[in-house]
């Protein structure tokens, strides 16, 4: 999953904004030894490797440490993959952290399925003023049969459609609203000898976004919600075979022309064919303005890079404000704990303070809260972050990417499928029966 991710170093000089925060690569572990705050002493929270969140997190836990009576609390940080497993080692253990980062969705719900993660219904319930404060479409991404398990705590990263302006204006291609304006696009692209849709496709999750979009777009977000909780027959549901078969449509169209199978996501990739003029669109992450800023700051420069949302499908039961992509991280208290006190004020607190915003602000995030389009406007790239937030904002649904939503096995299985898909060697119902058969 790194190899979606961005690194921060253009952001520490200064010039960009909207960094990947959700990956970082590396390892440490706990400050003062290994170990959870399971003896009732120091309370251990738990996140990710980020070398520019990480400090804006750590302050945040000292202004804490500082203000309450309730308990203390430490940060512990780690990189992707040894997080991961060291999460799924310690959480039942005696050496639990009390606070744990996670994505939310299927990522958090194989903890709460097995008692291991507390309910903060009444966290909320009781503070209806921190309920409040979040964006109701993200806040959503940690709740479960109606419960809360966990609360934003870094910036939001929804899949978006970039596009070459200068390409599309060279064509006569309008950014779509409609599928059809998108199949329309595709056609004029193919007449101007451009490939319409760069696709990094020697990464199945890059094609993993336009399935994401289809299908809820056709069906709803509903028909993956039921995929995700496990019920009997849902991959069957009409509405997956038909979003199937409109991407295979889509493909069969050309829209990502013939080469897409060897292009990656890495420098020279997509990006780069969609800043050199050889594509018009490239269905991307949020974080794709920072990587072209970064790498092709000529492009972002001249003005023309551009951003749309996903277009509509005419006849579809999913709304058109409706997103997909990395919903935000989350912190989430686990049921052992002996620090529950100070992990609950400290979650009803500090993610929410104006200080502890207004770094994630500075550091390239957009904040999941209320009331800080104005914040992000007068940032450099104000544009594009209140765009993002803009977004997010009107979203009726803010979907985690399937990916990360669904159990580990199911989720390489569908990548499986679905490359096989994008290069013909599967058909819509083959991926159905296929995925049904699990």
């Amino acid at each position: 999953m790194s190899s979606r991710r961005l690194t921060r170093s253009a952001w520490q000089a200064g010039a960009l904004l909207m960094a990947g925060t959700l990956v970082a690569c590396g390892s440490s572990g706990p400050s003062g030894g290994g170990g959870g705050g399971g003896d009732g002493g120091t309370g251990q929270v738990w996140a990710l490797e980020d070398g520019a969140l990480n400090p804006i997190e750590e302050a945040s836990i000292e202004r804490f440490n500082e203000g309450s009576d309730a308990g203390e609390l430490e940060l512990a940080t780690f990189g992707n993959d040894p997080y991961k497993q060291r999460l799924r080692v310690a959480i039942g253990s005696p050496n639990a952290p009390d606070l744990f980062f996670n994505w939310g969705g299927g990522n958090l719900k194989e903890y709460v399925d097995a008692g291991e993660v507390e309910d903060l219904t009444s966290l909320l319930d009781e503070n209806p003023e921190l309920r409040d404060a979040f964006l109701p479409s993200v806040l959503a991404g940690a709740e479960l049969d109606g419960k809360n398990y966990g609360l934003p705590m870094r910036g939001m990263q929804p899949v978006m459609m970039f596009y070459n302006d200068a390409v599309l204006e060279s064509a006569g291609v309008e950014v779509p609203e409609t599928w059809d304006d998108l199949l329309a696009a595709v056609d004029a692209l193919k007449a101007a000898g451009v490939t319409p849709i760069a696709l990094a496709g020697t990464q199945a999750w890059t094609e993993l976004m336009w399935i994401e979009y289809i299908l809820d777009r056709v069906g709803g977000p509903e028909v993956f919600q039921a995929i995700r909780d496990g019920e009997e027959g849902a991959w069957e549901d009409p509405a997956v075979l038909e979003a199937l078969t409109m991407l295979r449509e889509l493909i069969d169209r050309g829209a990502f022309g013939n080469d897409f199978a060897s292009v990656g996501y890495d420098v020279g990739g997509a990006s780069t064919i969609l800043a050199q003029g050889g594509a018009g669109f490239h269905l991307m992450g949020s974080w794709e303005y920072t990587n072209q800023l970064n790498d092709s700051p000529e492009f972002v420069e001249a003005g023309d890079l551009g951003w749309a949302t996903f277009p509509a499908i005419e006849g579809g039961e999913g709304d058109p404000s409706n997103l997909v992509g990395n919903v935000s991280n989350f912190y989430s208290l686990t049921s052992s704990s002996e620090n529950k006190e100070a992990a609950r004020e400290y979650l009803a607190t500090a993610l929410t303070d104006d200080e502890y915003i207004s770094d994630l602000i500075a550091a390239g995030d957009v904040p999941p809260v209320q009331g800080v389009r104005d914040q992000l406007a007068e940032t450099e790239n104000g544009d594009y972050a209140t765009f993002i937030y803009d977004a997010t904002v009107d979203a009726d649904n803010f979907q985690l990417s399937w990916d990360q939503d669904l159990p580990a096995d199911e989720a390489t299985e569908m990548l499986t499928q679905l490359e096989q898909l994008f290069l013909g060697n599967q058909t819509p119902q083959g991926f159905v029966d296929a995925m049904s058969a699990l």
